[in-house]
């Protein structure tokens, strides 16, 4: 096994190559986010309970179960972000045939596969240095940031989550070179 930096490992073979991309392994952020889940769960505990227990009039019912359903939603961002930081991988198989792509938490999570020709305009997206983009993407909060993309049958597919440039440049370059060797028949 090989590695380009500290988060991306590959292992090449004749027939296929396969990389995988792991999240980055900052404690403190770890930490906070779980604080935050659990706080998160906590609010939402008492919520739950004040709307059953408590005697309610049916504005105040009303105005609970709005805010339920933003907790709810937002319950279910902040978890599945929690569990990207601390068991998600991008896991990327490329072979003769496609070029394979699978969001993983924890083995969990569906490999998609891309068939090599039709892939078309593949690029690294960095965001400007001091703009919105790069600032939310920095957030722990947002598991996103894909850095590489590549055009499938019409519709953008990104991969490679907060990758800094000279990774993100080494990465692109060894998946270009797979795909065209596979177009060529190597």
């Amino acid at each position: 096994m090989k590695w380009i930096g500290k988060r991306i490992s590959f292992l090449d073979g004749n027939k296929k190559t396969t990389l995988v991309i792991y999240p980055q392994d900052i404690t403190w952020v770890k930490a906070a986010m779980g604080a935050w889940v659990g706080m998160w769960y906590a609010i939402g505990g008492v919520v739950i309970w004040s709307f059953f227990v408590l005697p309610l009039s049916d504005q105040e019912k009303i105005i609970l179960a709005i805010f339920l359903a933003f907790w709810f939603y937002f319950a279910f961002r902040v978890t599945r972000s929690f569990f990207w930081f601390l068991w998600g991988k991008e896991m990327v198989k490329i072979d003769e045939v496609a070029f394979y792509y699978k969001k993983s938490i924890k083995g969990y999570g569906k490999s998609v596969p891309y068939y090599i020709e039709n892939i078309k305009k593949m690029e690294v997206i960095l965001p400007k240095e001091k703009s919105i983009q790069a600032a939310w993407e920095k957030s722990p909060w947002v598991p996103g940031g894909e850095r590489i993309e590549f055009e499938y049958l019409g519709k953008p597919v990104r991969f490679g989550r907060k990758l800094n440039q000279k990774d993100t440049e080494l990465l692109f370059k060894l998946v270009t070179k797979k795909i065209n060797d596979r177009l060529k028949g190597k």
